[in-house]
Formats: structure tokens, sequence, C-alpha cells
């Protein structure tokens, strides 16, 4: 399954590197940018996580709610999370459960791939950036999207 722009946002949980179960849920009424990345301290995932970290006061301006998303463990997260003073949740989504149900690709068939999400406050997913390589464009376009559907 792969989700679309217009789709409605998927039930799910999972834990996070504190071991705190978050859930779709827990997102209504609020808008969500939901980023998948491949993997914990590597240069462009880190790079990715902390532009969301810096603009991370602009995003609880527009309303939303930060998630990470990658197959790492709790421990990796937290780690990473630690290293990098990253004050949003990073999901352990370490069976690609989340990644399979949002149909995020791999890239030439061997990387995760690295897609965010924007879903607005009902819950529709309102834009899907898609872009592995330019893992900071990430975070503009994030914004970009949130200013429009303020």
């Amino acid at each position: 399954m792969s989700l679309n722009i217009g789709d409605k946002l998927p039930d799910f949980s999972l834990f996070d590197q504190e071991g705190k179960i978050r859930t779709s849920k827990q997102c209504k009424g609020k808008k969500l940018v939901l980023f998948f990345y491949p993997k914990d301290d590597t240069p462009g995932c880190t790079a990715e996580a902390c532009g969301f970290r810096d603009k991370y006061d602009l995003f609880k301006l527009f309303g939303a709610v930060v998630w990470g998303v990658s197959n790492d463990n709790q421990l990796s997260h937290q780690k990473f999370a630690e290293k990098n003073k990253l004050p949003f949740p990073l999901l352990c989504d370490e069976n690609n459960s989340l990644r399979t149900l949002f149909g995020v690709p791999k890239v030439l068939g061997l990387l995760d791939g690295r897609v965010t999400y924007l879903v607005d406050s009902t819950g529709v997913i309102r834009h899907i950036f898609n872009d592995l390589l330019n893992s900071t464009k990430h975070v503009t376009t994030a914004l970009e999207i949130l200013e429009e559907i303020k």
C-alpha cells in the first residue's frame, strides 16, 4: 500500500526513544510532520533531524507536531536524540511496519527512502516530499506547506 495526497492518516502505534507509545490518534486536531529517514547518526539523517530541531519553534508556531521515524531501536534513537538535542520523538519502526503502511520506497531497492508527510489537522495528507539526497530540503518544504495550510 502506498499513501497519497488526500488520503487519511492511517491508525498506527509505535514506541519512541523514551519507551512512550505514540499513536496517530494523539495527533487528532493537530498538524503532523512525519519524516521517515534511513538511519540514526549518518550525515544526511543528522543534518535533516538537526534542521527540524533548529526550526522546531516555527513548527510549534504553526501548531505542528514533528515526529521522526526510522527502523533503529530505542537505544539508538535515544543516543541520537541526546547527542543532537532533538526536542521531538523518534519512532522505533524496527520491523518497518509503518514504512510499509505508508509505502515509503526503497532507493535502488536497497536503501530506505527519505520521505516527509504533512498531515493537516483533520488527518488528511496534504503533501508528500520524497528526496533521499537533499535532507535539509525536507525541513524548508514542510515549513512552506504549513504556511500554505495554516
